[in-house]
């Protein structure tokens, strides 16, 4: 079966050479737009292109405000700040994330718990969440959720895991019987929806992400995805909470200096006009991949149902860790990229320590779980 794979994909991309996990491509107004903005000389944080860039993707989302900042993860911090978020507050979590869900947390000098995902969209269960919650949490008499031992539990941080949405509708119930803010980390799902509304869009805020692995970049780069009124905050404190004025230098609380160049932007506005083409690229890709391996013993990870994800990294669910384990020797030997999903957050020293409840799903999966090659397919572009 390995081999067959290994043949599929270098069928796919055309090539003997190294294939990677993820490339950027780059087909569109990239060179014209960054041009653009080299000769406008405003090439930081100030420009035509960082405007134009929050509100293709306010549009495209149907968020009512779009903030773009330096990195997802600079993106993070600042929505959970903006959710309420401070030092010693815990935040309920999944274990299975890439680490910088829960560094977000730790910068606002709060903890993460750690709840299980459910296998199907590899997100955070709503089950798990509505257990732990109860085992482990109480509303005090001003409905600010605790934890037993009269700890704040400040906010919910779930993750759209390789673009496929979580149970937002059963998540969204808890939090809100919780009256705790929601926050969606969607770093990884630009362009994935749940019965029709975009990732991101759910909760009290949410988070993209544009790094170079990304469906679409900007080099480095994320949005905020807020209401109008946290939309404005949002700015302001990722702007060094600098009151705007043509030549004072008033600041009138503690910023961040996490603002979205206009040089990225400008490479942002001409990826998000191929977003679209992108995203129907992938999605054969995927129906190709499920296709190959529907009679075999990987289990391709499929889209959950009412949902359209993106499809950033294709993944399969082997029977083993001993066949994840030979899967990846065999075909990164081959020059053919795959890679574990990652370490589980509590299994990391930096986290351990941490509250959890019970991972046997997330646990299972880490075990399991191998990303295949998922970079677009040029030649299916419209």
């Amino acid at each position: 079966m390995f081999d067959s794979l290994i043949r599929f994909v270098r069928e796919q991309y055309r090539s003997n050479d190294f294939i990677p996990l993820h490339a950027p491509l780059f087909v569109g107004h990239e060179r014209e737009y960054l041009t653009a903005t080299i000769d406008s000389t405003y090439v930081s944080s100030v420009g035509e292109f960082v405007n134009r860039f929050e509100s293709d993707t306010a549009a495209y989302t149907g968020s009512p405000r779009a903030v773009a900042t330096v990195n997802g993860t600079a993106a993070l911090h600042a929505a959970l700040l903006l959710a309420g978020v401070g030092e010693g507050d815990l935040v309920v979590t999944q274990a299975l994330t890439f680490v910088a869900t829960c560094n977000a947390i730790a910068y606002c000098r709060a903890e993460p718990v750690f709840v299980d995902v459910d296998r199907h969209t590899l997100g955070m269960s709503a089950t798990a969440l509505a257990t732990w919650l109860a085992d482990n949490a109480r509303l005090d008499d001003e409905g600010t959720c605790r934890s037993a031992d009269g700890r704040r539990i400040g906010a919910c941080l779930p993750m759209h895991t390789f673009g496929h949405p979580a149970d937002l509708d059963g998540l969204v119930a808890v939090c809100a019987q919780w009256n705790l803010p929601l926050v969606e980390d969607a770093a990884e799902s630009l362009g994935s929806f749940y019965k029709g509304r975009h990732t991101g869009t759910f909760g009290k805020l949410g988070t993209l992400s544009f790094n170079g692995n990304k469906i679409i970049t900007t080099g480095g780069g994320g949005m905020i995805l807020a209401g109008e009124e946290l939309g404005i905050r949002a700015k302001h404190l990722t702007t060094t909470a600098k009151i705007p004025h043509p030549y004072e230098f008033v600041h009138d609380e503690v910023g961040y200096n996490y603002r979205l160049p206009n040089l990225n932007a400008a490479l942002g506005c001409a990826q998000l006009e191929k977003l679209e083409a992108f995203i129907a690229s992938k999605r054969v890709l995927a129906d190709r991949y499920a296709a190959l391996l529907q009679a075999s013993d990987l289990q391709f990870v499929s889209e959950p149902p009412q949902c359209r994800s993106n499809y950033w990294l294709n993944a399969v669910i082997c029977d083993s860790r001993a066949q994840r384990d030979a899967l990846l020797a065999a075909t990164n030997e081959k020059g053919v990229m795959t890679r574990p999903i990652w370490t589980l957050m509590n299994h990391l020293p930096i986290f351990a320590h941490c509250r959890k409840g019970d991972l046997s799903n997330s646990e299972w999966l880490e075990a399991r779980v191998v990303n295949l090659p998922s970079s677009v397919l040029p030649e299916l572009l419209a």
